[in-house]
């Protein structure tokens, strides 16, 4: 069983900076693909950072320059250092692993920017 929590969601201003922090625990390996999603009002859940064990990243558009995404294997971690954010930044922030084949999705943490 794998089990993901992520944690440093808030409140924060506009231009203000967070960071969220995904803990994998359970019966886990290799942890060849972790993942940031986030669900804004009104949209669909998107893919926002994407880091996998070789080290490649890659960032939606709407992110890039801003957000960075990295991972701990040792700890078994993934962060995303959020910056310059801003209220179209407010959302549910989800992590998702690949662990053996199979996507594994976090509960979430809600990320609001105020304007």
């Amino acid at each position: 069983q794998v089990q993901l929590v992520e944690s440093g969601g808030g409140l924060v201003q506009t231009g203000g900076s967070l960071r969220l922090t995904c803990e994998v625990s359970g019966t886990v390996d290799t942890i060849p693909i972790m993942n940031w999603a986030r669900q804004t009002p009104g949209k669909q859940r998107e893919s926002v950072a994407t880091i996998t064990s070789g080290e490649s990243i890659n960032y939606a558009d709407f992110v890039k320059g801003r957000f960075t995404i990295s991972r701990d294997d040792a700890k078994k971690t993934v962060s995303l250092e959020m910056r310059s954010l801003k209220p179209e930044d407010t959302g549910v922030y989800y992590c998702k692993v690949v662990v053996g084949g199979r996507l594994h999705w976090g509960q979430g943490t809600q990320v609001t920017v105020s304007s």
